[in-house]
């Protein structure tokens, strides 16, 4: 890769990019397709807590067989994550990328900013990600840009507090538990600025939004133009899968799904490679090997 500022395209402007911006592109399998084929990722699942509750989400630990995020074989503490990331980067040169995904959100958690810490000093090569809701992304950035965590991805439902409001069980921020609209007007203001605070940032971007339909399906293609427009990087449309208070909605289909996409590809880059990863996910994205990681603990 050339040392010289390289140019992209950014919500329909040109944007020019900085050789480590471009490598935290280039190398991390979910913000570049062909860095799916030729690179992989970590995750490490050391965030169990979450303060909020999405009406399709469902955390469990003993799930090794399936393939979806918030699972995880186990939860991993600082001490731990840092030899399983030790040993995964021995084993596998192709692995680029340490992220923290889960199983709740990470920035509700301690043990995220004590791992990112430690990745920061003792790996400092390795590229940097963290998946959130985004209800603490605007107290957080500070943290997170300090630890060189310059790939962020925001799983932003609804900009329409009222469709929100259908989405989300509860919200908890600052001791206080909130419900309803007040709940989702709240989330989605703590998202619009923390996403604003990072792309100022010039952190990358990834936006997840679930395909909900009868809920948000309406709705997606106004997400997308509104994260286009703030200078997101690239937009990741997830199909629900049918569970917990959503499990009598039936999911969209593929070509649904393309549709949207192709929908929302005129405001902002799609991703069309997700696989959807587990907490614990090691590998390149649909060639998993955490549970040989596992294997020997």
């Amino acid at each position: 890769m050339s040392d010289e500022i390289q140019t992209a395209v950014v919500a329909g402007k040109k944007v020019q990019w900085d050789p480590a911006q471009m490598r935290k592109i280039q190398e991390h399998p979910c913000f570049s397709e062909k860095a799916c084929h030729a690179f992989g990722r970590c995750h490490i699942p050391v965030a169990p807590k979450c303060n909020i509750q999405c009406n399709y989400c469902i955390r469990d630990f003993d799930c090794v067989n399936e393939s979806r995020p918030g699972v995880t074989t186990r939860i991993l503490n600082p001490d731990q994550a840092m030899d399983m990331v030790k040993k995964v980067i021995q084993k596998y040169d192709y692995i680029k990328v340490v992220g923290i995904a889960g199983p709740g959100d990470p920035l509700a958690n301690e043990e995220t900013f004590e791992t990112l810490r430690r990745l920061h000093d003792e790996y400092p090569g390795v590229i940097k990600c963290i998946s959130t809701n985004g209800l603490l992304l605007p107290d957080k950035i500070d943290l997170l840009q300090k630890y060189d965590v310059g790939n962020i991805t925001v799983t932003l439902n609804a900009i329409d507090p009222e469709i929100g409001a259908k989405i989300y069980q509860f919200v908890d921020y600052k001791g206080k538990r909130y419900t309803g609209i007040e709940a989702a007007k709240l989330l989605l203001a703590q998202q619009l600025k923390g996403i604003e605070m990072a792309v100022e940032r010039h952190m990358i971007v990834k936006i997840n939004t679930v395909y909900i339909p009868g809920i948000n399906d309406t709705h997606i293609v106004d997400i997308a133009k509104k994260v286009g427009e703030m200078g997101v990087y690239t937009f990741n449309l997830i199909p629900l899968i049918a569970q917990y208070k959503f499990a009598d909605i039936t999911p969209p289909t593929p070509e649904m799904k393309r549709k949207m996409q192709d929908a929302c590809s005129k405001y902002v880059k799609q991703m069309r490679h997700c696989q959807r990863c587990r907490a614990d996910a090691i590998g390149k994205l649909g060639h998993d090997v955490q549970s040989c990681m596992y294997k020997h603990e």
